[in-house]
């Protein structure tokens, strides 16, 4: 129960961490989960300061960092909210818990413009960072 309350914690904070006003996003009289991404999407995320990113599709997350460029798989089960998503497993026996909202997000490293706001804890931390996939990817910068 704690887990799910600190998820839709992290949800609201990524919307307000996005720049949108206070509150829950959206409209507040639609109580239909977040679709804007299909479960079998592939969803790459990425952050700055420190360094992390993976990619995650359907209940598989491989999580990066410059020390594991590889990455390290986590299984992880899926939520839709009202505002976003969450993906919450375990990573050498800590939680690991990540929401993505639909806001407008940029790393401030590139000119890019992601389309989701990623907000991940993670070995008692917080981080900030994007999310795209090839049907929602980012503008600007390399590769557009």
């Amino acid at each position: 129960m704690m887990r799910a309350i600190a998820l839709a914690s992290c949800l609201l904070l990524a919307a307000c961490h996005s720049g949108h006003g206070s509150g829950l996003p959206g409209d507040a009289e639609d109580n239909t989960p977040f679709h804007e991404i299909a479960a079998d999407e592939l969803l790459r995320f990425a952050g700055t300061e420190p360094f992390w990113g993976g990619q995650v599709q359907g209940s598989a997350l491989t999580y990066t960092t410059p020390e594991s460029p590889d990455g390290q798989a986590v299984e992880v089960k899926r939520f839709a909210g009202r505002g976003g998503l969450s993906f919450s497993g375990t990573l050498d026996g800590a939680p690991f818990d990540l929401a993505i909202s639909l806001a407008p997000c940029s790393d401030s490293m590139s000119d890019r413009v992601y389309p989701f706001t990623a907000l991940l804890s993670v070995k008692g931390e917080t981080r900030h960072g994007c999310a795209w996939s090839d049907k929602h990817p980012f503008t600007g910068g390399e590769g557009e």
